[in-house]
């Protein structure tokens, strides 16, 4: 699929481009002084695509104005292929307050095709136009909906864990501290009593630590995600548009490490396609001389602001396990989250 998804993006950029300039070559009725640099600047327009999911506003405004020295050099080249393209992408990427005006822009380039060409043929190849921006906008809701759909699963998961959490620790403590006072009540008169107390207190514990190490571990670990199930994790976010990178190294992990370690990617690949604006992110897994490096990057252009709320939960479950996240803008773009988690969690 990725193959797939990388040769589509260096196929459609090539043909493009080489295409739209043989029709400024075929059909222009210009001098060849005119018509020569008006078919680089198509085949401009045309490769500048390969950066339509990273630029897609940028390569938009050169795919527009490509499209205007197209239609004035060589009038008989109905469809501005290379603006049809880029206003899918941006309609994907961007909300509509980018992508209509955009359309508009598109629409007013079309409509130079009433002067050389038919009605009813301008006004087909607007309602293409108009088809293929309905078409981005519709990626675009879809990659909202998933990025709100793993944002309500991730919160209810820091929930039920909340939850137990406070459920199993009120329990062990509460105990503790009761057989802790009679403890002291007795110390003196009644060591066996106290020591009992002491046992019940070390039995107790016990129990928690145990609890809680099963609330991290994972009863059933094939219902419970890890590592291994990142490629699970990437596709969806992949169909949405988000371009993702996975390169790990085999590490074993226990239990409760693997699944903090998945929904600290999960989360940040979350917030990477719900604020960043991102089009490629990249995913690092790797044992650093016993701990668990984890690293998210994207290309976007998300802020601490935006990831507040996740770079918590983040670093609440990294704390959980004695580990660390963190998280913040790069220099030259993008925001990235990293993780450490030791291997060996002490109780």
């Amino acid at each position: 699929m990725r193959r797939i998804r990388q040769s589509f993006d260096v196929f459609v950029p090539a043909t493009v481009a080489v295409l739209v300039a043989f029709m400024v070559v075929g059909t222009s009725t210009f001098t060849p002084a005119i018509t020569a640099p008006a078919a680089l600047i198509a085949l401009a327009s045309g490769a500048a695509l390969w950066w339509r999911r990273r630029k897609p506003v940028l390569v938009m405004g050169i795919a527009l104005a490509g499209g205007v020295v197209v239609q004035l050099v060589a009038p008989m080249t109905v469809f501005p292929l290379a603006a049809l393209v880029a206003i899918g992408s941006l309609a994907a990427a961007r909300s509509p307050r980018f992508s209509l005006p955009a359309l508009v822009l598109l629409l007013g380039v079309i409509s130079l095709n009433f002067r050389t060409t038919t009605p009813e043929d301008t006004q087909f190849v607007m309602a293409v136009a108009v088809v293929v921006g309905a078409l981005g906008e519709a990626v675009r809701n879809r990659r909202v909906a998933l990025a709100q759909a793993a944002q309500r699963a991730v919160g209810e998961e820091q929930a039920r864990i909340a939850r137990e959490l406070h459920d199993v620790i009120a329990h062990g403590v509460s105990v503790i501290v009761v057989q802790a006072a009679a403890a002291d009540d007795v110390f003196d008169q009644r060591p066996d009593r106290a020591r009992e107390a002491l046992r019940s207190i070390d039995a107790t514990g016990r129990a928690t630590l145990e609890e809680l190490r099963k609330l991290l571990g994972a009863v059933r670990p094939e219902e419970r995600p890890g590592l291994d199930r990142l490629a699970d994790l990437v596709e969806p976010l992949r169909a949405a548009g988000l371009h993702v990178d996975v390169r790990r190294e085999p590490v074993p992990l226990p239990a409760g490490v693997d699944l903090s370690a998945y929904r600290i990617v999960q989360e940040a690949l979350t917030n990477t396609l719900r604020h960043a604006r991102a089009s490629r992110a990249e995913v690092l897994v790797r044992n650093d001389s016993g701990v668990l490096e984890l690293e998210v990057r994207d290309d976007g252009r998300g802020g601490v602001a935006a990831f507040g709320r996740g770079i918590t939960g983040m670093r609440e479950r990294a704390a959980l396990l004695g580990g660390t996240v963190d998280a913040g803008p790069l220099p030259d773009g993008g925001f990235r989250v990293h993780a450490r988690l030791p291997l060996a969690v002490t109780a």
